[in-house]
């Protein structure tokens, strides 16, 4: 299926490790960090993969060297709880096209504290109209009213596993935001677990792994394979995961 055409070229053309990159150590263990070279980035670009795959250290990392507060935020939103990202952000070499004017990083793992920090930082990010109190929400329609509000005109955004806050509903009236996004000169780059995301139209996948990174399509994705084998037999599968050989 084909995707929307975006208003105007991606901000993010490519990515890849600095001539001077360290080569060892963490997060240089890693397969997939290990392998970025040239990684092409779409309007709309998916990393998926397993837990330790090292899609959140990609994420991040990205996040980072834009300019984003490292626990999610815009580059004027910026707060602190436990500082948790890796070195490679300054191994880092990200090639734009041109800079975007506006973006924001959105971590599931650290909404609470940026929740925290939005209610309690300057004015400009205090309880108003466009921010209410996050914490006296649901943590699905937190969510939405964030993205609503600040993933909004042509800037670039940044999302680790959003699926995490969302519903199957939910999840699906974020791909109709993306895509309506896009259509407006947006650029998202989301690391996910969930098929369906994945299969927004017009995203550039890469599945990471022991083999590093390589690109796919929606349906050669392993993920996409064991939903559908779960889906069609779910019996089947759980007699085999229960069974006591």
């Amino acid at each position: 299926m084909p995707g929307v055409m975006p208003a105007s070229p991606p901000f993010l053309r490519t990515l890849g490790l600095a001539p001077d990159a360290s080569r060892t150590g963490y997060p240089h263990d890693i397969p997939a960090v290990a392998a970025l070279d040239d990684l092409e980035f779409g309007a709309l670009t998916m990393l998926v993969g397993e837990n330790g795959s090292g899609k959140s250290t990609i994420i991040e990392a990205v996040a980072a060297a834009t300019g984003f507060n490292a626990e999610g935020g815009s580059r004027n939103l910026r707060f602190a709880t436990h500082d948790t990202h890796s070195t490679l952000v300054r191994d880092l070499e990200l090639r734009w096209a041109r800079r975007p004017p506006w973006g924001w990083f959105l971590r599931a793992e650290t909404f609470y504290g940026m929740a925290t920090a939005i209610a309690t930082d300057d004015p400009e990010y205090g309880v108003t109209a466009h921010f209410p109190d996050f914490h006296g929400r649901s943590h699905g329609e937190a969510f939405r009213t964030l993205v609503e509000n600040r993933f909004t005109g042509a800037g670039f955004y940044v999302m680790d596993e959003p699926e995490s806050a969302l519903s199957f509903e939910g999840q699906l009236g974020l791909v109709r935001f993306v895509h309506d996004g896009v259509r407006d000169g947006a650029q998202f780059l989301i690391a996910t677990h969930s098929p369906l995301l994945m299969r927004a139209p017009g995203a550039v996948i890469y599945e990471l792994g022991d083999h590093g990174i390589r690109r796919r399509e929606w349906e050669e994705l392993e993920v996409v394979q064991l939903w559908r084998r779960f889906l069609s037999a779910p019996e089947r599968m759980l007699d085999v995961l229960l069974s006591d050989d």
